[in-house]
Order: C-alpha cells, then structure tokens, then sequence
C-alpha cells in the first residue's frame, strides 16, 4: 500500500500524519459514523414515526429505574445536547409520553419520567430498532468481534467533560 500523502498547503510539523494503519481505522470508523444513523433511522420512521435520537431518548428511560432518569445524564447516554433533549422532551410531554418534574435529592436538575403511554411506544418501536440494529451490524459479529466493538467503544466515547 502506497504512503498516506501529506497536505497540499500550510502544515504544523507538530501534527503527527496518519500512517497507512492509522488512516484505515480512520476511514473505516467515520464511514460507519456517517452510515450507521441512516440505516437504523429509516425503519424507526418508517414504522414508529420516530426518529433514532427519539428512540433512544425512549429506550434509556424506559430502561432506567422507575424510568426515570434525569435530563442530563439522559443527554449524554443519548448522545445529543441538553437543549435538543429539551425540545424532544417538550413534544413528548405534549404527546403525553414523558413528564418532567424537579429532581427531590437535588433540586439543580430534571428529571425526566416515562408515562404508560410513552412506554407503549417504545415497546411498540423495540422490535424495529433491534432488526435493523441486528441487520445493519450485529449479526455481521461474531462473539469476539462483538467484545472488541464494546471495548472500542467504551474507549472512544466520552462525556464532555472528559474532553477539557
């Protein structure tokens, strides 16, 4: 395999390049980013109406004890921002999905609560989210494959704060 070229144009010599290793890890990793969303996106709006950040907004407080979990912890297991999880929540609650109430150990923060009815709709979309969750990159897998995609994973994803 040929050497990775270096940039036409202004260049820091502090700025290790990608080796050829490197740059295919790269590559193979925002391909998946880039086509992972669209592909388990498409089946939850086509048969739930929801998107994947709704779903999984659903799906971890469905998940949580008494399902509830509060905004900021739910934002960072659902990857988006507290004010996209705000506008979410606000269409849940008017759908009659979740409710949101001070959190009574710490008044600082929110919480946000599942409501029968949203717990119906997550159940409902479940079993679509996990074909396509299967279909798009599981059952590719083996069990080996699998545990290294978990620990790279663990070691890739960061909360914020972390990144300081």
């Amino acid at each position: 395999m040929a050497a990775t070229p270096e940039p036409a144009g202004p260049r820091s010599d502090d700025v290790p390049w990608l080796d050829p290793a490197e740059k295919e890890a790269w590559t193979g990793l925002v391909s998946l980013i880039l086509l992972l969303p669209g592909r388990l996106e498409a089946p939850l709006q086509r048969e739930s109406g929801l998107t994947l950040f709704e779903y999984l907004v659903l799906s971890h407080v469905s998940e949580a004890p008494e399902r509830r979990l509060r905004m900021s912890e739910l934002a960072f297991m659902a990857n988006g921002s507290l004010s996209r999880l705000s506008n979410v929540v606000k269409r849940f609650e008017q759908r009659g999905w979740m409710e949101r109430s001070p959190d009574p150990g710490d008044g600082r923060y929110t919480i946000a609560a599942l409501t029968d009815a949203g717990y119906e709709v997550v159940v409902a979309a479940a079993p679509v989210h996990v074909r396509a969750v299967r279909q798009a990159a599981l059952d590719r897998l083996d069990a080996a494959d699998q545990a290294a995609l978990a620990r790279v994973a663990e070691k890739l994803r960061v909360r914020p704060v972390d990144l300081a």
